[in-house]
């Protein structure tokens, strides 16, 4: 099973409320035509297919600044230790990692370089 890491915390047993409703974004979506379905939202899941494609990383910063999303931004598929800090400077606080990933280490990746490069900002 996929590990989630919430708010920088590894969430043990993740429940998921029959109310909640989940937008699934696939990176090739346009986040003009999300927008209309945002404010019903609980949580984005934006997919990362594989390693490479960085497209994910435009859609949580369009979500966050642009159409101002709130909810819970969680990254889903190719989720390694290696990009949660910038995944998380742009936007994202809630990451499934891929599986085999250790969380402890993935967790310690949030430390790796404290200081912020100018183009990413902290919400």
């Amino acid at each position: 099973m996929a590990t989630l890491i919430r708010n920088r915390q590894i969430v043990a047993n993740p429940s998921s409320p029959e109310n909640e409703v989940v937008l699934a974004v696939q990176p090739q979506e346009r986040v003009e035509d999300l927008a209309a379905r945002l404010s019903g939202a609980t949580r984005v899941e934006v997919s990362f297919p594989k390693f490479g494609d960085g497209r994910g990383f435009s859609i949580a910063k369009l979500l966050r600044e642009r159409y101002g999303y709130q909810g819970e931004l969680r990254a889903v598929g190719h989720v390694v230790r290696d990009h949660l800090q910038p995944m998380e400077a742009v936007g994202f606080d809630a990451f499934v990692l891929k599986d085999g990933e250790d969380a402890e280490a993935a967790l310690a990746a949030f430390s790796d370089f404290p200081i912020f490069a100018p183009w990413q900002t902290r919400r």
